[in-house]
């Protein structure tokens, strides 16, 4: 199962530790919710999800400070006698020190934040949604182009180092050749990245490996990309019926994902940038409603339609 250590979070999400002295590089959150724990204060621990990161927000500090310092240390001692990973205090919101205390005493790490507490949860959830989704490796390119996510797959050696290299000389941008990480962040949405390994770096044959961040500048990369499109390059056979007006979609599919996919048949002479940049606008074309497939069938119906209607009056005049 993945996980993040609560190192990481807290230099990601740039929270100050109130309980430096204790241990914290074992301690590791294995799911992306999180838990406001105003149940839990009041005394309700069914159903209590201690293994998620504890959120504090002002409700919830004034709720505690209301209360008498007998009743605080009950209340605070049942709370974090949980094996909690860690509680954060939002909008700079500081616990007394006998939460401190008793936090030190349980070994649970307390931590604070500046920002506003729907703004904390917000931004976690969400990076936690990419750093723990289901995760795969798939053999490919992913290359920003136009704003839109384009996957090219393919036998190696079929040009697709190649084709993202003519696709950065346009102007577009690289995430990741020959290896690219996929993550499932939604049912909707795939994520892609590149390995830290590889990242930024093009192998191609005869020539070796090159950085495309020091080549072509810091604008031609990016660190990670939605997958909109999957383009899957192949031998021309002349004996294969290939789609030659798109009307149905073809998918495939990736950790339970549905993409679009468009299988290019590769022959000398074909520029495959272009190729790959015409899918890409077709698809953005087609995602705000307009389908080119769909109007050239409507016009060859309406056509067909009148001349049907100007042979019957032909009939009618006769």
């Amino acid at each position: 199962m993945a996980s993040v250590s609560l190192k990481t979070i807290i230099e990601k999400m740039k929270l100050e530790n109130l309980t430096p002295e204790l241990d914290i590089k074992k301690i590791r959150i294995s799911q992306p919710d999180i838990n406001r724990p105003a149940l839990q204060l009041a005394g309700y621990f069914e159903h209590f999800e201690a293994t998620r990161l504890q959120v504090i927000g002002f409700v919830e500090y004034t709720y505690m400070e209301s209360f008498p310092d007998d009743k605080k240390e009950e209340m605070y001692r049942e709370f974090l006698s949980f094996d909690i990973p860690g509680v954060v205090f939002c909008r700079e919101l500081a616990p007394d020190p006998l939460f401190i205390k008793i936090a030190m005493e349980e070994k649970v790490p307390v931590l604070l934040t500046k920002k506003s507490t729907s703004a904390f949860m917000a931004e976690i959830i969400r990076w936690l949604n990419v750093k723990l989704a289901p995760c795969i490796s798939i053999h490919g390119v992913l290359v920003d182009i136009f704003g839109v996510g384009v996957l090219i797959t393919g036998e190696s050696g079929i040009g697709k180092s190649e084709t993202a290299i003519e696709l950065i000389k346009r102007g577009h941008r690289l995430v990741s050749d020959d290896v690219v990480e996929l993550r499932r962040v939604s049912e909707e949405t795939l994520i892609g990245t590149a390995p830290d390994i590889t990242k930024h770096f093009i192998e191609m044959r005869g020539v070796g490996i090159i950085d495309v961040k020091t080549l072509y500048g810091v604008s031609s990369v990016r660190e990670t990309q939605t997958i909109d499109l999957v383009i899957k390059l192949e031998d021309w056979d002349k004996d294969k019926e290939y789609d030659r007006l798109g009307l149905e979609e073809e998918y495939t599919e990736y950790l339970g994902n549905k993409i679009v996919c468009h299988r290019i048949p590769i022959r000398p002479g074909r520029n495959l940038a272009v190729i790959c940049e015409s899918a890409a606008v077709n698809h953005r074309q087609k995602a705000m409603g307009y389908n080119a497939a769909q109007e050239l069938y409507n016009r060859v119906q309406n056509s067909l339609a009148r001349r049907r209607n100007e042979d019957e009056d032909d009939e009618a005049d006769d």
